[in-house]
């Protein structure tokens, strides 16, 4: 069974609606973990998740995180976690939901690390354990969506891909092991005539996302636990005036094959 599983950082819904609402549509997400939803006025995320044909599937509204599914998934639990508070930042939630789509279980999570390096480890770790609790209860596969706030060379980056797999680099290994010479698939360096190395070729895709209208880093990811096979992991088929009109943020869509 193959599943389309999505993070998102809305920006509080401050850009354009409408653009925002053809982005996730065009994201075409089974389940989508969204941070930055509004939390006065609740009304708003139910509302943009119905104009792009989801419906919110996680109660509360701590640390502007949620998850949204769309009408193939049958959701079986939700839960919504306040994580450990750090004086002085701001309070960070977990949304986690647990699905069922045509009998593939998924225990799925939304998350937003902190600027602070100490909170977003903490906060990391404790996001992964309350993921385990819930996939151990439900019999199901964790995956994770949020912005992390940090690159893949960071702490809390590294302890996330160190328990669970950073979807977009198992992608991008795969893409470049399909593109690469048969000699270099053997561990063996292409050279020119004259004997000299060629580098390899960078990938296309380095799955940046933010800015939106100036990508330089990639701080949001998809991570999924191992047993569940990464088909694909990028961005989204959606205008550049779209993507860079509905967020500050880019869109990341993993597919991922659930079982046989």
């Amino acid at each position: 069974m193959t599943i389309r599983v999505g993070t998102y950082n809305l920006h509080g819904m401050r850009d354009s609606v409408p653009a925002l609402t053809r982005v996730i549509a065009a994201m075409r997400a089974d389940v989508l973990c969204v941070q930055e939803a509004p939390r006065l006025r609740r009304s708003r995320r139910g509302a943009l998740a119905a104009a792009a044909g989801l419906r919110v599937a996680t109660p509360g509204r701590v640390g502007g995180v949620a998850v949204f599914t769309g009408p193939r998934v049958r959701v079986l639990h939700a839960e919504s976690h306040a994580l450990r508070l750090f004086l002085g930042l701001e309070r960070r939630g977990l949304a986690l939901a647990v699905v069922d789509v045509a009998g593939a279980r998924l225990a799925v999570g939304s998350l937003h690390l902190d600027l602070h390096d100490s909170a977003r480890v903490h906060h990391a770790a404790e996001a992964v354990a309350l993921m385990e609790r819930a996939a151990g209860r439900f019999g199901a596969t964790i995956v994770l969506g949020g912005d992390i706030n940090e690159q893949a060379h960071q702490p809390a980056w590294r302890l996330l891909a160190g328990r669970l797999a950073d979807c977009h680099a198992v992608a991008a290994r795969e893409r470049q092991g399909d593109r690469a010479p048969q000699g270099e698939r053997r561990g063996e360096r292409e050279r020119r005539g004259d004997g000299a190395e060629i580098a390899p070729e960078r990938p296309a895709d380095e799955g940046l996302t933010f800015t939106s209208a100036r990508p330089a880093v990639r701080i949001d990811g998809v991570f999924a636990a191992r047993e569940a096979h990464v088909v694909s992991c990028g961005g989204v088929d959606a205008s550049s005036a779209d993507l860079a009109g509905a967020s500050d943020h880019l869109p990341v869509v993993a597919e991922l094959r659930i079982g046989h």
